[in-house]
Parts: structure tokens; C-alpha cells; sequence
């Protein structure tokens, strides 16, 4: 009799157990993943969610190695991937970037469920070539002496990885959830 009485635990555990498999199944069928990318393929998804996004944060490591993020207003990534932006070259990131090249740029677009993040290495640009190239008329009351206050910053991309849930570009590795990524040959 007693054996018995443990068999409705078991069955009830059980019963849980089919319906939490059925349940987490049909979420993943709601996220169809795209089949393998290939790196342009990748590429271009990553340049759709850059330019939906227009905002980016760039993440530098102050003095005492902690990050720091600010909004940041790029350019559009250069055919190899190179992003630019501008800022004062009196600002904190200026001088983090002038301890440690290694940043970020991570751009996000909420209505995709989707991001880009660049890893680095950032360069400051002061060429006065560039700096034309390189300038958008609605920042002329961030810099009104120009010629001294605007500086760019350059990211030369080291890695890039892309996640868009609606277009199915997700982690293909379900325990450390790795994002599909590119790696840029170092220059």
C-alpha cells in the first residue's frame, strides 16, 4: 500500500515535467533561427540594425579600469566596417581612449530585439581633411570653435557579433548563448 501512495507525487512530477517541455518547445518554435550566416550575410544585418539604430554607446575603461558608456551620434560604418565620430577633444573618453584603445560601440534597436556590438580599437583623428569629411552641420553649437574644440575618433573593428530575434540571427550555442559574430583581421 504504501508504494502506492508516492505514485501521485510521481505522476503529478511528471505531468509538470511534459507540460514545462511542451510549453519551452513552443517558445522556441516562436524564434525560428536563420540557417548559418555567412560572414557578408552577418555583415549586412549588422549595418541594417547601425543605421535603424542611428544612436550607439562607446564603452571606454577609465583609469581605474571600470567602463564607462556615453551616447554617441556615429557615422555610418566605412565598407570594412570602420565607424567614426566626433566629439570635444577636451572630453573624458578622449583621454581614456588615450590610455586604453580598446572600446566598444553597441548599438541597439528595441522594436527588432535586436543589437550590434564592435569591439576595437579606437584611434583619435585631428587631420583636418577628416575632420571636414567627418562633420554634421546640427553639432555647430556643440563646437563653436571648431577648428580646436572638434576632434574624431575612429574604431578599427576587431570583432562584431549581431543579434536580430525577428530576423532569427540568435546565439546558436544554447550554454553560453553566443551570438554569431565576425572577426576583422587586425590592421
Amino acid at each position: 500500500m504504501k508504494s502506492h501512495q508516492g505514485l501521485p507525487k510521481i505522476i503529478g512530477r511528471s505531468f509538470l515535467l511534459l507540460c514545462f517541455a511542451a510549453f519551452t518547445s513552443g517558445i522556441r518554435s516562436q524564434v525560428k533561427q536563420a540557417p548559418r550566416l555567412d560572414r557578408q550575410d552577418l555583415i549586412a544585418a549588422a549595418r541594417a540594425i547601425m543605421k535603424t539604430a542611428r544612436y550607439c554607446a562607446l564603452i571606454t575603461l577609465d583609469s581605474n579600469g571600470r567602463p564607462q558608456a556615453r551616447t554617441m551620434d556615429p557615422f555610418p560604418p566605412e565598407e570594412n566596417m570602420r565607424v567614426w565620430l566626433g566629439t570635444n577633444r577636451n572630453s573624458r573618453k578622449v583621454a581614456e581612449i588615450s590610455r586604453n584603445e580598446h572600446v566598444t560601440l553597441y548599438y541597439f534597436v528595441s522594436e527588432e530585439q535586436a543589437y550590434v556590438a564592435i569591439s576595437g580599437r579606437a584611434r583619435m583623428v585631428d587631420d583636418p581633411k577628416e575632420k571636414a569629411k567627418h562633420w554634421k552641420d546640427e553639432w555647430k553649437d556643440f563646437y563653436p570653435d571648431r577648428g580646436n574644440d572638434y576632434v574624431l575618433i575612429t574604431v578599427i573593428p576587431q570583432k562584431l557579433e549581431v543579434v536580430n530575434v525577428k530576423q532569427g540571427i540568435i546565439g546558436g550555442n544554447s550554454i553560453t548563448w553566443a551570438p554569431p559574430a565576425v572577426t576583422f583581421s587586425s590592421r
